[in-house]
């Protein structure tokens, strides 16, 4: 009874204790991250990642009214930009309206400072709302980390090289091309860097863990941006602001983990507060958390496993799929050799995805057509993206599994083709796999 009785009166005190008086410049400081922070979230993919609902495509806020005709605006009165502004889905994170947009943003931030500097500046501290403002950060960055973890962890951000790409010049790869390619070459590596943002995610939820996650988000998010920042990946300004967000987490524990790597002096216990004052509170809190992040986890995971399976690894393959070099073209009744043909000098033809073929030409550029196989009449018909009423049709043969004959009509002409399936793992980057041992290093 002694002790218990200590204890509550111990608590009793702890209660009664005064909130601490924050800094001018830590109060000024935190109203800019609520309101710069806070908008940046809302606006942008970072609040869409938290409902991650395979095969439903949910618009960024920032595209919709009235932060749209904001934006659009200001691109027109402020930075005289004529051209209309790109505010649809392009899978860029570093359009004109996304720059303008941080630029809005920032300039909302600022105004609202000292707005509100002015007619709180009583205030001692904003601790109540600092701790669910922190909580929602912990989930933002969390969702972020998930999102792209599992497109790396089920390799589907970068896949491994198509078979178009393994027949390009390294020289035509722009850097972006470069950087995906060969992540995607080294599934291995791309699922380790996927665990990594997983792990970060994952720390993130448990409150105990948010400085360990918070420094693991810090780490992955770096290497992301100086890859942005090198490769011209136009994911620039996302990744920045996940650092940033990385940082506002860890701004509270700078002291502590200044003790801990550089004075070596005991880091002591966290300071932050609890959400709420009663222990059963705070764990109920703990569970909702913890249900958040396996939301987030599930369905970022079901959506990787659907992805894979429509458009990665696990994805159909055309009925034709292969590399197929052209032996014999006929155009017309006429025999030509490839390098003469008035089709683009065709070198090459290449089947990957159901319904996409490509012409390979001497020059190695592509020419790219949807494409239609239907396997049981042996029929395949050609389509292009700009004419919708250009069409090819042939009829295809395989004598055996490793040639091919086309035959019918394109472009008003007669087409026969003869061709050989090329062996993909003749690549060096396909077949030579991983070595433990190597006498000498075998870098081609």
């Amino acid at each position: 009874m002694g002790t218990q009785g200590t204890q509550l009166q111990t608590e009793a005190v702890q209660c009664d204790l005064p909130d601490p008086q924050w800094r001018l410049a830590t109060r000024i400081a935190f109203r800019f991250c609520f309101v710069y922070f806070g908008l940046f979230c809302i606006l942008t993919q970072v609040s869409t990642s938290l409902i991650p609902l395979p095969n439903v495509d949910i618009p960024d806020p920032s595209s919709l009214p009235p932060t749209r005709q904001i934006v659009l605006w200001t691109a027109n009165h402020v930075f005289h930009i004529a051209k209309p502004l790109v505010y649809t889905e392009t899978s860029s994170g570093d359009r004109t309206f996304d720059w303008v947009l941080l630029f809005c943003t920032l300039v909302v931030a600022v105004l609202a400072t000292v707005v509100w500097s002015i007619l709180d500046r009583t205030r001692e501290n904003y601790i109540t709302l600092y701790k669910w403002f922190r909580l929602c950060i912990r989930i933002c960055l969390a969702g972020q980390m998930f999102a792209y973890a599992w497109a790396k962890a089920v390799p589907l951000q970068m896949p491994f090289p198509y078979l178009t790409r393994l027949l390009e010049p390294y020289g035509n790869f722009s850097p972006m091309g470069v950087l995906w390619a060969s992540i995607g070459a080294a599934p291995a590596y791309e699922v380790f860097a996927g665990c990594a943002e997983m792990l970060g995610g994952i720390l993130l939820i448990v409150p105990r863990t948010t400085t360990l996650g918070a420094l693991v988000c810090l780490a992955d998010m770096i290497q992301v941006f100086m890859l942005n920042m090198t490769y011209d990946v136009p994911v620039k300004l996302l990744s920045f602001h996940l650092i940033l967000l990385s940082v506002f987490l860890l701004a509270p524990d700078v002291q502590r983990l200044e003790n801990l790597f550089f004075l070596n002096r005991a880091a002591g216990p966290s300071t932050q507060p609890s959400l709420f004052a009663r222990p059963r509170a705070n764990r109920i809190a703990l569970v909702v958390q913890v249900l958040i992040g396996v939301w987030l986890m599930a369905m970022n995971a079901y959506g990787s496993w659907i992805g894979w399976h429509l458009y990665g690894g696990g994805s159909p393959k055309s009925a034709l799929y292969g590399i197929w070099n052209v032996e014999q073209l006929n155009i017309d009744g006429q025999t030509r050799s490839p390098l003469i043909t008035d089709y683009g000098r065709w070198r090459r033809v290449i089947f990957d995805a159901p319904s996409r073929m490509a012409f390979q030409r001497m020059d190695d550029s592509l020419a790219r057509y949807g494409a239609s196989i239907k396997v049981d009449d042996k029929i395949l018909t050609l389509t292009e993206d700009d004419d919708k009423n250009w069409k090819a049709s042939f009829i295809f043969q395989r004598p055996n599994p490793d040639q091919l004959i086309l035959d019918g009509n394109m472009d008003g002409h007669k087409v026969h083709m003869q061709l050989e399936l090329f062996d993909r793992k003749k690549f060096l980057l396909v077949s030579r796999g991983f070595h433990w041992v190597q006498e000498n290093p075998f870098n081609r």
